[in-house]
């Protein structure tokens, strides 16, 4: 993860070095090198993908690339707010650190789990996943993705609850996650309440761009606005869908995925088929994005 733009661009490799030092550990190696098992453990993940992505972030702005607008899923949102100026690099490294750890303990609190539910409008899926079930327990949806894409979260009984029910609404799939927690929902509230604890530790400042905040899909103004959301985030849906058309209603026809990955790029344009979505992930995908460019 990050290894190809590490060796490419020095700008990259600064970001890990960086990443590094503040965090006390060597987070680079973890990446280049793996064991992908460990790669996995919420604790590393997280800080792996925030790392990868302000490093591809950084390459961008060295050559003149530069958002007018972002969005980030989930964890996502702190490397949005990086590039916002909302936060420095070096405070979103140790709050997502402290993140990640709170979150880790809450998940190993109880059996929960995580399933993508494909192909069937939110409303069904939201008469059979809110709040608890006296037999089976809690579940919500934890995101609404793109059209025909949503995500619940909760007890693992009640996750299965809602996938059997779905299936016989006529979902196309319904597929378990593999994750060690059942995010952005409310058995994230001690992670949450927690993670309130330490937020006023970290300087935050008002947005220098346009930030579509998962929490209300809407753009934030403010820093109080930004750390009350991401609170909020903890326990509440994503509503990545709103915030694509939110940004693509103020004239943005132009999405770069920055990070590890492509599944961004696929929900906006399965939320936004006009629109042009790239991705930088590698040397490879950061070439085609500067030739496209450069070439207008």
């Amino acid at each position: 993860m990050g290894l190809e733009l590490s060796q490419e661009y020095t700008t990259a490799r600064a970001a890990f070095d960086e990443a590094d030092t503040i965090l006390n550990r060597k987070l680079s190696q973890l990446c280049f090198e793996g064991p992908a098992e460990a790669l996995k453990q919420t604790e590393n993940t997280q800080l792996a993908i925030l790392t990868c992505s302000v490093a591809a972030l950084r390459v961008l702005s060295e050559h003149g690339i530069a958002p007018k607008a972002v969005a980030g899923h989930s964890l996502g949102e702190y490397s949005a707010l990086v590039a916002a100026d909302v936060l420095a690099f070096s405070d979103a490294l140790r709050l997502v650190e402290y993140r990640a750890k709170v979150m880790a303990e809450a998940s190993q609190r109880q059996d929960c789990t995580m399933a993508a539910i494909l192909g069937l409008a939110a409303s069904s899926v939201e008469a059979t996943s809110m709040g608890p079930d006296a037999s089976t327990g809690v579940v919500q949806i934890a995101n609404y993705n793109c059209p025909g894409q949503l995500i619940v979260s909760g007890d693992t009984a009640a996750v299965e609850r809602v996938m059997d029910s779905a299936k016989a609404a006529g979902a196309r799939r319904c597929l378990r996650l593999e994750v060690s927690g059942a995010f952005h929902s409310s058995l994230m509230g001690p992670a949450k309440e927690r993670l309130q604890t330490v937020i006023d530790d970290f300087q935050f400042n008002d947005p220098s761009i346009q930030v579509a905040a998962n929490v209300t899909g809407n753009f934030v103004q403010t820093a109080d606005e930004v750390t009350r959301l991401l609170i909020a985030q903890v326990t509440s849906a994503v509503q990545w869908e709103k915030s694509i058309r939110t940004i693509g209603a103020a004239g943005i026809s132009h999405f770069v995925e920055v990070g590890p990955g492509t599944v961004l790029s696929g929900m906006v344009r399965r939320t936004l088929p006009e629109a042009i979505c790239l991705n930088v992930e590698d040397t490879k995908s950061f070439d085609k994005l500067m030739d496209i460019a450069y070439k207008g």
